[in-house]
């Protein structure tokens, strides 16, 4: 029998979970580590090689430390090792298995069993969502199932190894975690628009966090061009990057994921997926919007600000009451004469507008500009020629001269308050109940330093306005096709997007697209 000799006084367990590895006699090199309950050896041979295998302990049967001194004298000394380790050593034997470039966290966060929404994990080796990580949960079973073992809490950001179901903390975890929720701090949404990024996803890719692509599912086309154009009102995007939303509507939470993973730096992929959002709003507006119709994309604006607006707290009749009214609302001055018919003695009918004039003031959130009718006959020398129209010449209807005819009554508009950001319906895409037509007309503009002056109450000195984004119409074999012109300020060029595909446009040709929404921003 080998004579045993005292430990150092580095190798007693003194109950912080000092470690001791024992040379044996053949050359191996053997360890002892007490889990809970179970002890497991560790055996490393002179190939290097691990050999694993446990210990029976006596604990199981009752037996204490002290009742198996005896039986113990010829072994080697044990040594308690905590399992904070022990779980992190495990756990970085699993780490290995992990796909970046399978995971994708735009989905709806849904089980792929159950289609349930509550506690769900991501497999981070395929991907997929399961509920729960209990025994009988379906995380659980794929782990056991699929030989997976790295799961993620997509609502905590934990990351668990199963089925053994401990918490790993390695810091290589951490781009995963911000990938699934990117965060910013006041010093990053300062830089945003003053300093160039150029990043790269895992295919070393380059792209511009900010002008990434969004996936057409089906017919979304409509929705991504709206998302688009408001993550690039610097307010509205810096509110919904920084703003802590817990506790908010659902609507509000996934506007937020959206924007800040349109502008994250460290993303896997050079694009983003608006699935989540879409599945959403399709269910709070009783599928008014879908994933497979398309809509009209002024119709999906006008409902997704006013509904951003009321979950935000806004009011229904109170003037600026949420942050949203604060950065687009503004008010116009509408005054009306009614227009009445009379029939003289050779019964010739003789239309008179009545000497009252009413005069009423309302918010607005949007500025429709309508196009003149487009010629209905034309020569075979002008039959290629696409009419043209300045702004400024559709936007005289809000001077306070100029006339409308509507509904019986004649109108004049004026602007008595205008908000940091207005935004122009140009009303091209004409439904009734038979057919739609579209007026393909196109409106010449400048891109910076529109004059509002004129059209604005009380304005003695100009009221200068530069272009944000520029939503564009196209018409492809009877359908249409939407896409987005957005400015990289930090780099003074010109982006389009459409759906996944992003080039640079140059200033001067941006009007010859057939403008549908144009959000311009007040300079300071």
């Amino acid at each position: 029998m080998a004579e045993r000799t005292s430990p150092t006084p580095d190798q007693h367990d003194d109950g912080g979970g000092t470690a001791a590895a024992i040379s044996g006699g053949d050359g191996s090199t053997s360890k002892r580590v007490r889990i809970n309950d179970e002890v497991t050896e560790h055996e490393y041979l002179d190939n290097g090689s691990l050999k694993r295998r446990k210990v029976d302990t006596g604990e199981k049967n009752g037996a204490s430390d002290d009742d198996d001194e005896e039986d113990d004298e010829d072994d080697d000394e044990e040594v308690v090792v905590p399992d904070k380790v022990t779980a992190e050593t495990a756990g970085d034997l699993y780490l290995e298995t992990i796909d970046r470039k399978r995971l994708d966290f735009d989905f709806e966060k849904l089980c792929s069993v159950s289609l349930s929404n509550v506690n769900i994990y991501a497999c981070l080796v395929c991907g997929k969502y399961f509920q729960g990580r209990g025994k009988s949960s379906y995380a659980y079973f794929h782990s056991v199932d699929e030989d997976h073992h790295v799961f993620i809490n997509l609502q905590t950001l934990k990351v668990y190894i199963l089925p053994e179901s401990y918490e790993a903390k390695s810091a290589t975890l951490d781009d995963i975690k911000y990938v699934v929720n990117p965060t910013f701090t006041k010093s990053d949404i300062a830089k945003i628009d003053k300093v160039p990024v150029e990043a790269h996803d895992l295919n070393f890719k380059p792209y511009r966090p900010g002008f990434v692509g969004m996936n057409n599912i089906k017919q979304n086309d409509y929705l991504n061009v709206v998302i688009q154009s408001l993550a690039h009102v610097g307010p509205f995007r810096n509110f919904f990057m920084l703003e802590n939303f817990e506790g908010k509507p659902e609507l509000v939470q996934r506007v937020s994921i959206l924007i800040r993973k349109l502008w994250n730096p460290h993303a896997f992929k050079g694009h983003v997926s608006p699935h989540e959002l879409l599945q959403h709003v399709s269910a709070i507006s009783k599928k008014r919007f879908r994933i497979t119709e398309q809509a009209d994309p002024f119709d999906f604006l006008s409902w997704f600000l006013n509904n951003l607006h009321l979950a935000l707290g806004g009011s229904k009749t109170r003037y600026h009451s949420s942050f949203i009214q604060k950065i687009f609302q503004g008010k116009v001055r509408i005054e009306s004469q009614r227009i009445t018919v009379h029939a003289d003695a050779g019964d010739r009918l003789r239309f008179e507008a009545d000497a009252q004039i009413q005069a009423n003031e309302m918010p607005f959130m949007f500025l429709s500009l309508d196009l003149p009718p487009a010629p209905l006959f034309q020569d075979d020398a002008d039959k290629n020629i696409i009419p043209q129209i300045p702004l400024q010449s559709i936007l005289s209807k809000y001077d306070g001269v100029t006339t409308h005819e509507l509904a019986g009554h004649r109108k004049r508009y004026k602007i008595t308050e205008a908000p940091p950001f207005v935004m122009f319906h140009i009303k091209r895409i004409i439904k009734n109940n038979l057919i739609e037509e579209v007026n393909h007309t196109v409106v010449t503009f400048n891109s910076f330093a529109l004059d509002m002056g004129p059209y604005i109450e009380g304005a003695t000195e100009p009221i200068l306005y530069d272009l944000v984004a520029n939503v564009t119409h196209e018409s492809v074999e009877d359908k249409h096709v939407y896409s987005v012109q957005v400015k990289d300020k930090s780099r003074d060029e010109w982006l389009r997007i459409q759906d996944l595909y992003v080039e640079s446009i140059r200033r001067e040709i941006l009007f010859l697209s057939e403008s549908y929404i144009q959000i311009w921003e007040r300079r300071r």
